[in-house]
């Protein structure tokens, strides 16, 4: 396809009055007197032809005074902003003005006429009144409402097509189109509420008679009008949504974040109407009536302005429904212009390319192409200044990748990755005037290293933690996905030529750093503790039982030392962050005599990054931790899109664990799948870097939580865990084979990276599936492979942090923590991370490494008995 000048028209710049601002001012106001047109007619030739049977010339001079209301109303006001209407949009979309008048042409001349003989028979008929025979002048009443009936068959049957365009869409037919789906609905609707606007009307004329008596009949008369349409109009509307295609239904009824406020605004305005139409029938007060009739005409306006709202609505993303987006972008050129770019397929554009010095140009100019049809900068209607308010560059970035995908309303970004970052830069760098962060700087913290004698020591301790990095949700006070509680493990050994594991008569105690030995002074966790997880433990202390001084426990089943969630939190006796806080553990005998002691990080971070799409800023020390404007967006966000109350129910103090719905075997995904699910289809282009922007990972932050050998060799994320698409294909597989539609749904709007289909993503469960270590190090060799996505572990036994080796010691012990693994590069200081291996050995290289087997058994050995190649030289000696 020939995308040069696909985007062929100029784009009207307003700025403060835009975002369809003009359209909706005019557009409402015209179709509510143009309604008014078409039932008035049918009105004021009843209300005639009533006098005559009654014969009553007051009345009949009512009705001409009425006309000439009518007349000037119609004739005049609503002639006018008709003609604005055709101004507007063919100066806003005039991609859309163009498809309607090509494919219509004689759809509206044969309104164009209908339209001049509503124009002619009116004057005639007001011009008439006294001077014509009754009979023919009625004729020309009944002639003026035929004709203004058909022009609203006419415009009815066009105005549909933009909602349902039905066969069109292949056929390109006429009738097809006119003929659509929601052609009778809609006209049926119409037609009724003209007719309840006729009585509308009728009360503010009506109440302008000197005579009280005729005032009161006639008030009684217009309340008929109003009222015997209502339930016509309720009725008809529902068969209107019924008529429209389940996508758009649900669009209407349940995605639109707009349509739901409209809708209530319609179904309120119902018994407002039908109470004040009783109310006018009676004989109550002069003033208490022109005030409700007055009112009466406000709320008809709300009333009509809900209605085009919501049918507005139910076109999103469309001008045009599956024919062309509300950007002008046709849909079926839309992968097309994606992956040339907008800037050469738009024929009005100053540039071709982007560069560093005309990105901010470039995206100001991207920003009138696509976005001004619909957004204002600062105005009353859909103002895109409070609307990405909260993102961050790449939060805003994120936010247009996945526009269009799950958020449907809006139509896909259109543009290719360099020119949705430009967009990206104009509106958070340029109209909001933010700046980039900078990269925060982080100083080596010395160590000290705990003591230990070759010569003399008898015992090695080993300890670590379980995780390489530990994240806290501490946002507690409205949710929780992640409570304080590291994992600590350790293993005690007594050297010798047969070096022996320790597994009784000592006690293994540990104890963290003085200046994190308050966790709940940061930390609402504790205050919600029971809601969240249902245990009630004591401030201070871990849901285990655990405190940050404490015992660990013998685990037969890993033959470690264990002490489960110790309440760890990254923050310091002043409020400083600090994720690595060091924990000292040693080992005493029944006389309370040490036999060895080390020390270790225990990495924990609030240091995530959702502040980018979610707002709020850093919670703790400009650095870390989710805000409370953070935490209620997140909620906000939850509620909108999933018709819940979490935020209410959270200040109303009762927050929620995520997992007490996104956990296995509930009816919702894990929390996993949702989580990386969702945001996926906002990552699809992003590689390491979409895992850094959530978890604490960021280059330029302060955790920097992937530090061990992997990083430094130059692997990162993807290479264990492929990219965002394919980790979340993964795991939203396992969901679907457990039935859950919601997994299907996001994944059908994902594509994998490292294999060739979806269908070729092996389904996994979090925490018990994850990226097997022999899949690169088969028979504990040097990799060749350096690509272990989609082969996972059988088990959680078979996860590196729970495995052992030939000798029974767990991995972890002998080569670190996940994703620390040694040596590993640490942002305060490398030794911090590498304390017990060169504590015992004096290098940073897993325990025993480079054939230093003799820290533990206090000799060379020539027998490979943890695992093969466990005496072959490490990499980095020397």
């Amino acid at each position: 396809m020939d995308l040069n000048g696909v985007l062929q028209y100029p784009v009207w710049e307003l700025d403060v009055l835009g975002g369809g601002f003009w359209i909706a001012l005019i557009a409402v106001v015209h179709v509510y007197i143009a309604h008014f047109a078409v039932g008035g007619g049918l009105f004021i030739v009843l209300t005639e032809a009533k006098s005559y049977r009654e014969n009553s010339p007051a009345m009949l001079d009512y009705v001409k005074m009425h006309a000439g209301f009518f007349l000037v109303l119609t004739a005049v006001f609503g002639a006018v902003t008709g003609v604005g209407i055709w101004f507007v949009i063919s100066v806003l979309s005039p991609q859309a003005a163009s498809i309607l008048i090509h494919y219509f042409f004689f759809g509206w001349a044969t309104e164009w006429v209908f339209f001049l003989g509503e124009i002619v028979t009116l004057f005639v008929y007001y011009y008439t009144f006294g001077n014509m025979e009754r009979k023919a002048h009625l004729r020309m009443g009944w002639l003026y409402f035929i004709l203004g009936w058909l022009s609203l068959f006419v415009v009815n049957g066009i105005v549909a097509f933009m909602l349902t365009p039905g066969e069109w869409m292949t056929t390109r037919g006429f009738w097809d189109g006119f003929f659509n789906p929601s052609f009778w609905p809609s006209l049926a609707f119409r037609t009724a509420m003209a007719f309840m606007l006729a009585g509308l009307f009728g009360y503010v004329t009506a109440l302008a008679v000197s005579d009280a008596d005729l005032r009161e009949r006639l008030l009684s008369y217009c309340s008929k009008w109003l009222l015997i349409p209502l339930p016509i109009i309720l009725g008809t509307g529902w068969w209107y949504i019924a008529a429209l295609p389940p996508d758009q239904q649900k669009m209407v009824l349940d995605i639109s974040p707009e349509t739901l406020r409209f809708l209530k605004i319609f179904l309120w305005i119902s018994p407002v109407i039908f109470t004040a139409g009783i109310l006018m029938a009676f004989r109550v007060g002069l003033p208490v009536k022109r005030g409700i009739a007055g009112l009466l005409v406000l709320i008809g306006l709300a009333y009509m302005g809900s209605f085009e709202f919501v049918r507005e609505a139910a076109r999103r993303p469309y001008l045009i429904h599956g024919y062309l987006y509300a950007n002008a972008a046709p849909a079926k050129a839309a992968d097309e212009i994606r992956e040339t770019g907008v800037l050469k397929a738009t024929r009005w554009s100053r540039y071709q390319e982007i560069t560093p010095e005309n990105r901010m140009s470039v995206g100001k100019d991207l920003f009138k192409f696509l976005c001004s049809a619909c957004h204002s900068v600062g105005g009353p209607m859909h103002d895109i200044l409070s609307l990405t308010e909260k993102f961050s560059l790449e939060g805003m970035s994120a936010m247009l990748n996945g526009m269009g995908r799950i958020n449907t309303y809006m139509p896909p970004f259109p543009g290719n990755p360099a020119e949705r970052d430009a967009l990206a830069g104009y509106i958070v760098l340029g109209l909001h005037g933010k700046a980039t962060e900078a990269a925060v700087k982080t100083e080596p913290i010395p160590v000290e290293m705990p003591p230990f004698n070759p010569g003399a020591d008898n015992y090695v301790l080993l300890a670590w933690n379980a995780k390489g990095m530990h994240c806290v949700s501490d946002a507690d006070r409205y949710f929780s996905f992640a409570t304080p509680g590291n994992d600590i493990y350790a293993l005690l050994i007594r050297r010798g030529e047969i070096p022996e594991r320790i597994t009784e008569g000592v006690t293994l105690r540990y104890r963290l750093e003085k200046d994190f030995a308050d966790p709940a002074a940061h930390s609402d966790f504790w205050k919600y503790a029971g809601r969240l997880t249902g245990k009630d433990p004591a401030v201070g202390t871990g849901i285990s039982g655990k405190r940050v001084a404490d015992t660990l426990d013998y685990d037969d089943a890993s033959g470690a030392y264990v002490a489960t969630a110790v309440p760890v939190m990254p923050y310091t006796e002043n409020g400083k962050f600090m994720p690595y806080p060091l924990m000292t553990v040693w080992a005493v005998d029944d006389k309370g005599v040490v036999l060895a002691e080390t020390c270790i990080p225990v990495p924990v971070s609030t240091e995530m990054g959702c502040r980018s799409c979610h707002g709020g800023g850093w919670r703790m020390d400009g650095k870390a931790g989710l805000s409370d404007k953070t935490a209620e967006d997140i909620l906000a966000v939850h509620d909108r899109m999933n018709k819940t109350r979490l935020l209410a129910q959270a200040q109303d103090g009762d927050p929620v664990r995520c997992q007490s719905c996104h956990d296995a075997g509930k009816a919702q995904m894990n929390l996993s799948a949702a989580i990386h699910g969702f945001h996926a289809v906002h990552l699809t282009e992003s590689g390491p870097e979409a895992c850094a922007a959530c978890h604490p990972g960021r280059p330029e932050g302060v955790t920097r939580a992937y530090r061990g050998i992997h990083r430094q060799i130059g692997l990162d994320c993807t290479h264990c865990h492929g990219g965002m698409a394919d980790h979340a294909l993964s795991l939203l597989a396992a969901e679907r084979e457990s039935g859950k539609a919601s997994a299907e749904r996001i994944a059908s709007l994902l594509k994998p990276d490292a294999v060739a289909s979806a269908e070729a993503v092996n389904p996994r469960k979090p925490w018990v599936n994850e990226p097997d270590c022999l899949t690169c190090h088969v028979g504990f060799q040097p990799p060749e492979s350096l690509d272990a996505f989609n082969h996972w572990t059988a088990g959680e036994a078979d996860l590196y942090r729970m495995r052992t080796g030939g000798a029974g010691l767990m991995c972890a012990a002998c080569h670190g923590s996940p994703h620390a693994l040694y040596p590993a590069d640490n942002p305060f200081g490398n030794d911090r991370d590498n304390i017990p291996p060169v504590q015992y050995q004096g290098m940073p290289y897993p325990m025993g490494a480079n054939r230093n087997c003799k820290v533990c058994h206090m000799r060379d050995m020539n027998e490979e008995v943890h695992h093969p190649n466990s005496l072959g030289m490490f990499r980095n000696a020397g």
